[in-house]
């Protein structure tokens, strides 16, 4: 039996049309499992749904914004409804807004924790009754190197992805008698739309972030594919509520 097959399971990722969701989608589709693309930018989500589709997986589109409750419960439902079973959840949709912290408004701090941590609770939340009622599921938090460092230019980030590392325990604790796996992956610096914006915001981070990680490089989308796989098949049975570093040991080196 290959631990590692994702065949006839269904998937939910959010903000899965690009960067690092996109990566975790193609890892679990090219392993066999259909793949709901949710996100609120339909034509972006699109061209992901083709390229997924290369790979011979069943992927579509479902359009949501993930700090609304009714467009999250709408969303689980198409996805049950489309393909009769949901058995994997990756929260991953976020956002981030880089400035001084005494700059920041009180709506961009509601705006960033709501994309970022709230929707990962409202979500999971969603997806529970469907876990539960098929005898179990996976749900993947993405948090980010900012759930374990301070980051002075991204305080409100910092702070929804240190929730998201403390929401995956508490869930995972839980719902384990639901059999129901709760795991955070923390992507290093990957090389995303969202990195490249940080790059020029920061001046010297790209410097800054190859002379601390061992691996000499920045990340990819597709280091993410491997991590994804793992932690929504039962390879991963037994490993529930971790926080896995995917960081090229950015987070070892002193």
């Amino acid at each position: 039996m290959n631990g590692f097959d994702l065949k006839g399971k269904v998937a939910i990722v959010t903000g899965g049309n690009g960067g690092i969701g996109l990566g975790m989608a193609r890892g679990l589709a090219a392993a066999g499992a259909s793949v709901a693309v949710a996100a609120r930018d339909m034509a972006k989500s699109a061209t992901a749904v083709k390229s997924l589709e290369t790979l011979g997986a069943q992927a579509f589109a479902v359009e949501v914004d993930v700090t609304l409750e009714p467009s999250v419960a709408a969303m689980v439902q198409a996805v049950a409804d489309r393909f009769g079973r949901l058995d994997i959840l990756v929260n991953n949709a976020g956002i981030n807004i880089r400035k001084s912290p005494e700059t920041y408004t009180l709506d961009e701090w509601r705006r960033i924790l709501d994309t970022n941590l709230t929707s990962a609770f409202m979500c999971s939340k969603a997806v529970y009754p469907h876990m539960r009622k098929a005898g179990g599921g996976k749900i993947i938090n993405v948090g980010s190197m900012t759930s374990l460092f301070g980051a002075s230019f991204a305080v409100p980030y910092g702070a929804s992805k240190g929730g998201i590392v403390q929401l995956t325990r508490g869930l995972a604790s839980a719902w384990a008698k639901d059999g129901i796996q709760v795991n955070a992956v923390l992507p290093g610096w990957i090389d995303t739309e969202l990195t490249l914006q940080a790059r020029k915001d920061v001046p010297g981070l790209h410097d800054r972030v190859l002379a601390r990680t061992p691996a000499g490089r920045w990340g990819v989308p597709d280091d993410l594919s491997g991590v994804a796989v793992f932690l929504a098949s039962p390879a991963s049975d037994f490993v529930t509520g971790a926080a896995i570093p995917v960081d090229g040991g950015y987070s070892i080196q002193g």
